[in-house]
């Protein structure tokens, strides 16, 4: 299993020529720089982790444990190898882990990993490149935190500008912005769960809270507690609660804000004050409608048949308004 033969990639539609065959798994190494391993398990920007803490942290993962090795067993070897540079496996890590696994127990069948060489000469912009094929243009298997870090450290190590990695990754610059600018919040903030990914970026997205955090210069760190101590339990809390504690303003929000009242009690005194009801909002917008000045011209160009329709359904909804209005005690 000694022998290797050339092969090729290709990136950016230029072919890099590779080497294929085996090598002892036991002489490879973890690529620490992997996004998926730098979400999992760097502390810190200068902690870089030990092979052993990055081989516990993959081996304890369920992808790992139930997917992969039953996989590379029922197998015998791997399908797709994993790729190398230096003797660090720069895609693959995940299949490196299991095979460590299945080495534990039988040393000599899994001794030797296929494996594909990069030339020593490429670069680790062009190794993130590689990766950004393999992960989000390709099999697109990285959690959305993944993503965004390998977004996040493109744009801001390897200076690669939103427009290119629109091209590279298919992405529109909008969302690109989004993710690099959710990421480094989350840096930040000391929060490297990528399960929480989806409350910051919900914290994050376009300019509902401006208002508050202009009134509440502490808005943020507010919403970080909450997040980072399960308080706010489901990313859909943001996306639909906390948007209605804003609304309402007032007294409801002063007081959410000074902890005095809390997100659950301050989300349901918004909805008592009608703000997140379903058919107070769509009621208000049905308002918003007629009051449109275009309705008017609009309407008065409709044939005779969709004008005795249209009367029919305005004199419906003008009965049921009036019961509603006697109903809710606001007729006056």
């Amino acid at each position: 299993m000694s022998s290797f033969n050339d092969d090729v990639i290709t990136l950016r539609k230029r072919e890099i020529q590779v080497r294929a065959g085996y090598l002892p798994q036991t002489s490879l190494q973890f690529y620490a720089e992997n996004p998926r391993i730098y979400s999992i398990v760097w502390k810190g920007d200068d902690e870089e982790p030990t092979q052993e803490e990055i081989f516990e942290a993959l081996s304890q993962s369920e992808h790992v444990r139930e997917t992969l090795v039953p996989s590379i067993r029922n197998n015998g070897g791997l399908i797709e190898p994993v790729l190398v540079r230096n003797n660090v496996v720069l895609e693959g890590n995940s299949r490196l882990a299991a095979y460590r696994i299945l080495a534990q127990q039988d040393p000599k069948k899994w001794a030797q990993i296929r494996v594909r060489i990069l030339p020593e000469s490429i670069t680790d912009s062009q190794v993130f490149s590689l990766l950004g094929e393999y992960h989000i243009v390709g099999k697109k298997d990285w959690a959305p935190f993944e993503q965004a870090g390998y977004l996040y450290r493109r744009h801001m190590v390897h200076k690669v500008s939103e427009e290119t990695l629109r091209t590279e990754v298919g992405l529109t610059k909008g969302k690109i912005r989004q993710m690099i600018h959710v990421y480094g919040f989350m840096l930040d903030c000391g929060d490297r769960n990528p399960a929480r990914w989806s409350y910051y970026d919900e914290l994050l997205k376009g300019r509902r809270f401006n208002k508050a955090r202009e009134q509440f210069p502490d808005f943020n760190e507010k919403i970080i507690g909450l997040i980072q101590d399960d308080t706010i339990s489901r990313a859909v809390d943001i996306r639909d609660g906390l948007p209605n504690i804003v609304k309402v303003g007032g007294n409801t929000l002063k007081k959410f804000m000074a902890g005095s009242l809390s997100f659950k009690d301050a989300v349901e005194e918004a909805h008592l004050r009608g703000v997140g009801n379903i058919y107070t909002e769509r009621i208000s917008e049905f308002r918003k409608l007629l009051a449109d000045s275009h309705v008017d011209t609009e309407l008065q160009g409709l044939s005779d048949a969709e004008k005795k329709s249209l009367v029919y359904d305005l004199k419906k909804i003008s009965t049921r308004i009036l019961q509603l209005l006697r109903k809710v005690g606001t007729s006056e």
